[in-house]
């Protein structure tokens, strides 16, 4: 939709943050939603998230003529903030150019809810993120994976889970709209990213 395929110049103007958890074993878990959207991302944009940097996996896009870092950081989810910290630290960029994208237990799958701004929610890499920089002013995709089957399920269990065959299309569905969620925002769009994809 803004991608452009040329080799991107100048300073970084944006970070694009996905999380979850590295290492084969946890890919296509529940918890590694937003690492999924920023490999779709990477995808559509010809680019690859294979540079190591800031304790994070890195590449970069031209997104809208905006120069944008993608992310995914390598710490494991409780300690997202730590590659954060140090992206923000090195571009002296504010957190409001820093979009985090993340699983949801509370949405269903399928659904993507976009916020300016606000508290971790219960998400432990927002929770990093917020404390580690000093700010909860961080836009956010929220990716939903879906509640616990009973309140007694493990928490961890659940988020460490793969999304089973019904849930898979509607996850794709979820993947890519927070794909063009998350390019609207670099652009400055929030309100027509909100408008259009937020449930």
């Amino acid at each position: 939709m803004f991608f452009r395929k040329a080799a991107p110049t100048g300073p970084v103007d944006f970070l694009l943050v996905g999380l979850g958890n590295p290492g084969k074993k946890y890919e296509g878990t529940r918890h590694n939603a937003g690492f999924m959207v920023l490999e779709a991302l990477a995808e559509l944009g010809g680019t690859r998230i294979n540079r190591s940097k800031f304790k994070a996996l890195c590449g970069e896009a031209v997104i809208g003529g905006k120069k944008v870092l993608l992310m995914m950081p390598q710490t494991f989810m409780n300690n997202s903030g730590e590659a954060v910290r140090e992206a923000l630290s090195f571009y002296k960029l504010p957190p409001e150019r820093c979009l985090v994208v993340c699983d949801d237990i509370t949405l269903p799958v399928g659904t993507v809810r976009l916020r300016r701004k606000g508290s971790d929610g219960g998400q432990r890499g927002m929770r990093s993120i917020i404390t580690l920089c000093g700010s909860e002013q961080f836009p956010r995709i929220k990716v939903g994976v879906g509640q616990k089957p009973h309140p007694d399920y493990d928490l961890a269990a659940w988020v460490l889970s793969r999304f089973p065959e019904n849930e898979k299309a509607p996850l794709r569905e979820a993947v890519s709209n927070a794909v063009e969620a998350a390019q609207l925002i670099v652009q400055g769009e929030m309100d027509i990213a909100m408008n259009r994809y937020s449930k």
